[in-house]
């Protein structure tokens, strides 16, 4: 099991948790545990075609998966993901 940190604009989806385990070997398979167990994710998650919305930012250990080999990124037993949505704001 991955640990998963969860940001706090997510959290009201898995019921205030800030860490959260997920099964799989790569960051595709985390994040199709993780909205397994967590459906409400989904729709902030994942785009139209099952991939990661172009907003949310995801991290391995500290490393954007972007510059890994995205969603195909193998994931070990004690690695860290961070989901991380981009904000907006300002005047």
């Amino acid at each position: 099991m991955s640990e998963v940190r969860i940001p706090p604009v997510l959290r009201s989806a898995t019921s205030g948790a800030k860490l959260v385990d997920a099964g799989g070997s790569t960051v595709r398979e985390v994040i199709e545990s993780l909205v397994g167990t967590y459906p409400a994710l989904a729709p902030t998650l994942l785009d139209g075609d099952g991939g990661i919305n172009h907003f949310v930012n995801v991290f391995l250990n500290g490393t954007d998966v972007r510059h890994l080999d995205g969603l195909e990124t193998p994931v070990g037993e004690r690695d860290s993901l961070v989901l991380l949505p981009a904000m907006a704001g300002g005047s």
